[in-house]
């Protein structure tokens, strides 16, 4: 363990993610703030036309928070997989130069979505403060379904990266990949709505689905259905941990064998 997490390596992530933000907000009138305004700005399209026009989730308390929570979990998702999916072929240069452990330029990427991730957190703890949003003792819950999203998203994220490599029409299929998921997860509708039952718990047997609705429920509001509730506690509900957990080996285990061939492949 001590030869990954060395002090020349954290000097190096810590690099890396600078010069990430950095070439991502260059030449950006606003900056950094894009990092608060684009997920608010989705918000306040989806609020007006979901909650207000349509009414899809006036049926749950603090609709507002409720609908930025899952719409800031999923970009979240989507950013960092995104990112790190180009993340090697963006290193190219570095790669051929000198001999650094790939690992750490998919981890630099990570860290910069979480960096992202953390100030919209401070936008919805403003809205939990306006939305008068009770806390309770299953908001401890919240930095573990947290950690799932990002193991999910880091196993995803070793994979595309190497697979990118190879294959430059990744981005295309994950880019269609992440519009149906978009569709398929509980993000802009109450999974209430949803007749069919069977369809609903292989919704929820989504890790994605399954988090933002576990978040939901730690932290906006208990009516929300969790695979807990669905499942009434059967083992099923663990079926969502366990896909994390082989896509995180399985990713983890496909970069490290075409890491090997970067080099001769960019």
């Amino acid at each position: 363990m001590r030869r990954f997490v060395t002090k020349q390596n954290r000097a190096l992530v810590s690099e890396l993610v600078r010069t990430d933000f950095k070439l991502r907000y260059q030449g950006s009138v606003l900056g950094y703030i894009w990092s608060l305004l684009r997920p608010l700005l989705l918000f306040v399209i989806l609020y007006i036309v979901f909650v207000k026009f349509l009414k899809i989730t006036s049926d749950i308390p603090h609709a507002p928070v409720y609908l930025l929570l899952g719409i800031v979990l999923w970009n979240f998702f989507v950013e960092m997989t995104m990112q790190s999916l180009s993340s090697i072929v963006g290193r190219g240069d570095l790669i051929r130069k000198i001999r650094i452990p790939r690992w750490i330029i998919v981890l630099s990427s990570s860290i910069s979505a979480l960096i992202s991730l953390f100030l919209n957190l401070i936008v919805i703890a403003i809205f939990m403060i306006i939305n008068h949003v009770g806390l309770t003792l299953t908001i401890l819950w919240f930095p573990l379904l947290l950690a799932e999203i990002y193991l999910l998203a880091l196993g995803l994220s070793m994979y595309l990266s190497a697979a990118f490599v190879k294959y430059r029409d990744m981005n295309y299929i994950w880019e269609v990949i992440l519009q149906a998921g978009f569709y398929l997860t509980p993000i802009l509708y109450l999974l209430s709505r949803i007749p069919n039952l069977t369809f609903r718990k292989l919704m929820l047997l989504n890790p994605m689905g399954q988090a933002i609705q576990d978040a939901r429920y730690a932290v906006v509001t208990h009516d929300t259905i969790t695979t807990h509730k669905l499942f009434q506690g059967g083992w099923y509900e663990y079926i969502p941990f366990v896909i994390v957990a082989l896509i995180l080996v399985g990713g983890v285990l496909y970069f490290r064998k075409e890491s090997k061939y970067f080099a001769e492949n960019l």
